[in-house]
């Protein structure tokens, strides 16, 4: 099989790291790639969202099946363009992607099938966004509506932290068309969890739990970011809760989306709030989690190419998925000063001896190649994610990691997995 892989960022590298492992796979390319991703497959030179050169790129290469990684160009109606095309490709069309690429969709659907969430209300117009939030009080959530990286929800612990965030959002449009409508919610409290299940449309098929971090600094404090790392399993979804999430949440929303006349294929991402053991819906998204996807894919022991290819086909059988008897940690190393600005082409050093480390994987996100060094190029740069018999050991073992990589004003979390720790 030759199979193309979308996008450029560490789930994009773990995914090409885990298809390159298939007995099925004889070409694998991806576009863009990056300079971790380039020792796995063959990189092109295609951004993820020139969908039309992709397409033809596909088609002159005969390639077998796509796999799309980020959101954009799923929101933008990549895979509409490759099935018109006749080409087999995995991941939800322009019309069920608008469960991430709108929250105000995501919202009415989960209030239509009883998909239990926050409370919330969808605005267009500021003065109603601020007379809500007085009405309301805090704490208190602001999301943009559309796609803004991971970085559009604002959790206000104040009614003035909230109007400056429909400020930031609607009057000077930080996150650009996204902020034209917000989304104002009740805040959740409790323990996050990132729940994944691929899906044909009709079938599911559940993966492993996990936990991301989404705060910049330790303790869960400062901005939210798109992830600055992750860890599976997670204990908090116990088998019982596996089993409620599915139940109450993951087949009313396939189901939804099916009678709705959107039906889901791909995979799906349920971002969930659990307190006193009930899940409700923080966000869903239409791809892997980044950076979830690293530590739930080192785990995963079974072929990953037969199940895209069935989700593609709309074939989706398989009952469930092998996992190796290990826990996976991720953590993000991240460029000094985001997500807010910071700077770019700062060489990293330490990427060969953190090669030598047995069962640590580096994951590139945002690196390139400058005169054959290999530099920061992004926010997130690095996903050092370790494998251990369990979370302690995994944790020491991305730790290792970490520490014999460096470029100047790099930036880690310390705690990555430590909510595991506690309930070990």
């Amino acid at each position: 099989m030759k199979i193309l892989v979308v996008g450029g960022g560490g789930r994009e590298h773990a995914l090409c790291w885990k298809i390159a492992q298939s007995p099925l796979v004889e070409t694998l390319y991806c576009a863009p790639g990056n300079p971790g991703i380039a020792e796995l497959a063959e990189c092109v030179n295609i951004a993820a969202d020139e969908i039309e050169t992709l397409c033809e790129f596909a088609q002159a290469e005969q390639i077998d099946l796509t796999v799309v990684g980020p959101e954009v160009p799923l929101t933008m109606g990549i895979v509409d363009a490759f099935q018109a095309a006749g080409l087999e490709i995995f991941g939800p069309n322009q019309a069920a992607a608008q469960i991430e690429g709108s929250k105000s969709f995501s919202k009415n659907l989960m209030a239509k099938y009883q998909i239990p969430t926050a409370a919330y209300q969808s605005f267009t117009e500021h003065a109603d966004a601020v007379a809500y939030i007085k009405e309301q009080g805090a704490p208190i959530v602001v999301k943009a509506d559309g796609l803004a990286a991971g970085k559009g929800v604002i959790v206000a612990t104040t009614e003035e932290q909230a109007i400056a965030a429909v400020d930031d959002i609607m009057l000077d449009q930080v996150f650009g068309s996204a902020g034209a409508s917000v989304v104002i919610e009740e805040f959740m409290d409790g323990e996050e969890a990132s729940f994944f299940a691929f899906t044909d449309g009709k079938n599911i098929l559940p993966l492993a739990s996990s936990q991301d971090h989404k705060r910049v600094d330790d303790g869960d404090q400062g901005p939210n970011t798109g992830g600055m790392g992750a860890y599976s399993p997670a204990p908090v979804v116990t088998a019982d809760l596996h089993d409620e999430i599915v139940d109450s949440i993951v087949k009313p929303t396939i189901a939804g989306m099916a009678a709705d006349g959107c039906p889901y294929s791909g995979i799906l991402y349920v971002g969930l709030m659990i307190k006193d053991g009930k899940p409700r819906v923080v966000e869903f998204n239409a791809r892997f989690g980044d950076p979830e996807a690293q530590p739930l894919l080192m785990r995963m022991k079974s072929d990953i190419v037969p199940v895209l290819q069935a989700c593609a086909r709309g074939e989706l059988q398989q009952e469930a998925i092998e996992w190796h008897d290990k826990a996976a940690v991720c953590v993000v190393m991240a460029s000094g000063g985001y997500p807010g600005s910071f700077k770019k082409g700062l060489p990293i050093s330490g990427l060969n001896d953190a090669a030598q480390i047995d069962d640590l994987m580096v994951f590139h996100a945002g690196t390139s190649l400058q005169e054959g060094q290999v530099v920061n190029n992004g926010g997130r740069v690095l996903g050092v994610t370790g494998l251990g018999d369990h979370v302690k050991e995994a944790i020491e073992k991305a730790y290792q990691g970490v520490a014999v990589i460096s470029w100047d004003q790099v930036h880690f979390r310390k705690d990555i997995g430590a909510r595991a720790l506690n309930r070990a």
